[in-house]
């Protein structure tokens, strides 16, 4: 069987543990709860006819006060970075993220998940952020982790990506 660290990576109050939950446990909570440090799960998933368990690493959120402790990150096979439809900032924390991780780690597989796509009407994150994530040649997935949409398709495509 192959294991693969995963990291959930973004900014404050994105999703990144409700994703989790929704992906290995199907629930979704409406309570908010701040990740402290880390939090690891694991599911294993098939791809291409081959068990994968991902071991998904929940960090805590960044913001203006707290950075991703890098060492969380070391042997991370790839990473899901969450940004927040809603809030247009947690793009450009993502964008840093991205570029930060690309200095610290070199290239690594990752997939960014427009998180909050069931407030779509609410949306700052538009077409020409939209425009701009193409260009840069990024795998973006429309997700909402209160319904499951595009969850399960975030994390297939990062495994299928890690795998090759």
């Amino acid at each position: 069987m192959i294991q693969k660290k995963i990291c959930m990576l973004g900014g404050f109050a994105v999703g990144k543990t409700s994703m989790v939950q929704q992906f290995v446990s199907s629930i979704f909570s409406d309570k908010y709860l701040t990740t402290v440090g880390v939090k690891i799960d694991k599911k294993v998933v098939d791809v291409a006819g081959r068990s994968v368990t991902m071991m998904l690493w929940d960090l805590a959120g960044e913001d203006e006060f707290q950075k991703i402790q890098t060492s969380y990150l070391r042997g991370a096979a790839g990473y899901l970075l969450v940004a927040d439809g809603t809030r247009r900032s947690t793009l450009e924390t993502a964008f840093d993220i991205s570029e930060r991780i690309e200095l610290e780690l070199g290239p690594v597989p990752f997939v960014l998940a427009l998180n909050k796509r069931d407030l779509k009407v609410d949306w700052e994150i538009g077409d020409k952020d939209l425009a701009k994530l193409d260009e840069l040649g990024w795998t973006t997935i429309e997700t909402s982790a209160m319904t499951g949409e595009g969850i399960e398709q975030a994390f297939a495509s990062l495994a299928s990506t890690m795998l090759g």
